[in-house]
């Protein structure tokens, strides 16, 4: 197996397989692939219970897997927006939490399955939740970490108090915890969501500073500007771009 990562802004991971080598993902991640890859669904190695789980996530049972026939074969995944794509080596003992749309693809041994989903109100997502990945089993898998990538190791009993959407992923030994933005004034006038996410050490962070709701809060406002002209006769349209940011924002 011969994995590369290429580009810069807008990454994309090219994999050449051997004869017999394999690589899974979930639905949709697939961006162009050799004629000769072979495409079949599995449960992944933790069999049907953690599919039930990946669907409680909002995920699918089944797991797509690719593997060449007759020769080589090459399979891409490109990032969605401009981030990183970063390669992790998950053994037993060692896992990892993603967030909800990280994992990229991985080798088969990877047991990928819902690590925490936690709902609340008036926070970063308006009230969607909390929603982590959980990689478990031997291998190696790729995350895609959107903007720029800020890495630290906490030590033991160590804290960082973070936005849920710039967790991009932490080790399994790193303990997390829903808390609200402290004090009544700063919830209500400071416009910094109602919570954040304690990461608590020891064990790595990795954090990403554009997540997806932000570049959606961003764009909001200009979009509404393009369409405010031609809001009187374009209901249906403006109703299926409120729609798309809608469907950004939940996401």
């Amino acid at each position: 197996m011969q994995p590369e990562i290429k580009g810069t802004t807008m990454p994309v991971l090219e994999v050449t397989l051997q004869p017999g080598e394999q690589l899974i993902s979930t639905h949709g991640e697939l961006s162009w692939m050799s004629a000769n890859m072979q495409m079949s669904q599995t449960t992944g190695g933790g069999g049907f219970m953690k599919g039930l789980k990946r669907v409680m996530g909002g995920g699918g049972i089944f797991l797509t897997r690719y593997e060449p026939s007759g020769g080589p074969g090459m399979i891409a995944f490109a990032a969605k927006i401009p981030g990183h794509i970063v390669p992790v080596d998950i053994s037993p003992g060692h896992s990892y939490l993603v967030h909800r749309h990280g994992w990229l693809c991985g080798t088969p041994g990877i047991t990928p399955s819902i690590g925490v989903q936690q709902s609340f109100r008036g926070g970063l997502w308006g009230g969607d939740g909390f929603l982590l990945q959980r990689l478990d089993g031997e291998g190696r898998a790729w995350i895609e970490l959107s903007g720029e990538l800020i890495h630290y190791t906490l030590g033991p009993g160590q804290s960082l108090l973070v936005h849920p959407g710039h967790v991009g992923m932490f080790e399994a030994s790193v303990q997390f915890q829903i808390t609200r933005v402290p004090g009544i004034t700063n919830m209500v006038f400071g416009q910094d969501g109602f919570h954040l996410v304690a990461l608590t050490g020891p064990g790595q962070i990795w954090l990403q500073s554009m997540p997806l709701a932000n570049l959606a809060h961003a764009l909001a406002p200009y979009i509404a500007q393009q369409i405010a002209p031609e809001a009187a006769g374009t209901g249906a349209a403006a109703g299926t771009v409120g729609g798309i940011i809608g469907n950004i924002m939940r996401s």
